[in-house]
């Protein structure tokens, strides 16, 4: 039995926020006192360290479940399915449906049931969820459904991550440059070739490490006090990074039983570019060899950081030759790893 992935879709918002964007915004430290660094500096250093020159904002109408409803759209027509099939919509994001200019979350009913609607599925059998588990969760909603096909309880699954960052930023904070909005989503099915899914791996580290990332007040101490927006500690984020996922990516390789030098693509959750580059050099030095031309895409350049949609957003691009010289053909090994809140790391290895 394989399962795998036999349609995917996803939904780039159009409006396009460039880095010379953030030039009039006053940033500021975390204790709010002023930067002294002209923000043509800031914008410049920010840029070496995570390679974002644009990030792409949901247009003001569209909510976070607007944006998985279209890129769900797309995976249910590239599986060429009838939507009343589908056992299970799972959905990965963060922070609900926050409408613009607003301050709270909408999760009620929760996204999925939305898009459900949205889909206009009338099956009740359909079991519609969401899961929360920072940016890794577009892959571990993959291993659930996974599971549930393995388990006999579903045949079909529809994984959407959808995520509109630009919603809870802090304006004051640099770290906003990072963050954008999109959707990617994928069918989950069993089918009779030797493709699919081959191996995964989770661990959720929590003890000294579950408060990276967090919820917390603007840097501008004159805004309202009960405002929370994202924030982060970007290095102990980088030096944990560095440290655990290569670990995770290798043990996920190992129990796959494929070979190190079989990987032909690594699809790495888009958050920095340094630190991706970086957690890439690791792993391929645990094995003692040397890092294949081209095997780790890229699309944080142009797209930012969408948390949950970053993966199934670029793996889509790829296998619809949407990316410049970048390809996947039938029977590669791909290996998809990501991190983030809370601390979770995954990794999934795929036979395309």
């Amino acid at each position: 039995m394989a399962i795998r992935i036999t349609g995917s879709g996803s939904f780039v918002p159009s409006d396009i926020q460039t880095n010379a964007g953030f030039n009039e915004h006053e940033f500021l430290n975390n204790d709010g006192s002023t930067i002294k660094q002209e923000n043509n500096i800031i914008i410049e250093k920010f840029k070496a360290i995570t390679g974002i020159g644009e990030r792409r904002y949901a247009e003001k109408h569209l909510n976070t479940s607007d944006l998985g409803f279209f890129a769900a759209e797309k995976a249910i027509a590239d599986a060429n399915i009838d939507p009343e099939t589908l056992d299970y919509i799972i959905v990965a994001h963060n922070f609900g449906d926050v409408k613009h200019n607003t301050i709270q979350s909408d999760l009620l009913p929760c996204l999925a049931s939305r898009i459900k609607h949205n889909l206009r599925i009338k099956n009740p059998k359909c079991v519609a969820y969401d899961i929360l588990f920072g940016c890794p969760g577009w892959i571990e909603g993959v291993i659930q459904a996974h599971a549930f096909i393995k388990a006999g309880i579903a045949k079909r699954c529809l994984v959407i991550g959808t995520e509109a960052l630009s919603r809870v930023v802090d304006k004051h904070d640099r770290d906003s440059m990072i963050y954008s909005d999109g959707a990617g989503a994928t069918i989950i099915e069993e089918t009779d070739d030797n493709s699919g899914i081959l191996a995964h791996e989770t661990a959720s580290y929590t003890y000294d490490e579950a408060f990276y990332l967090y919820f917390g007040n603007s840097n501008n101490k004159d805004l309202c006090s009960d405002t929370r927006y994202i924030k982060m500690d970007g290095r102990k984020i980088y030096e944990f990074a560095l440290t655990n996922v290569p670990l995770a990516m290798k043990t996920c390789l190992d129990k796959s039983g494929v070979s190190i030098k079989d990987v032909k693509k690594i699809l790495i959750h888009q958050a920095n570019e340094k630190m991706d580059e970086a957690i890439l050099k690791r792993f391929y030095k645990l094995y003692e060899t040397d890092i294949p031309v081209g095997i780790m895409p890229m699309s944080i350049q142009e797209f930012g950081n969408s948390s949950v949609a970053t993966i199934p957003t670029l793996f889509d691009l790829i296998t619809h030759d949407k990316m410049e010289n970048q390809h996947i053909n039938k029977g590669d090994v791909i290996i998809f790893a990501s991190v983030g809140a809370g601390m979770h790391i995954n990794a999934m290895v795929y036979r395309y």
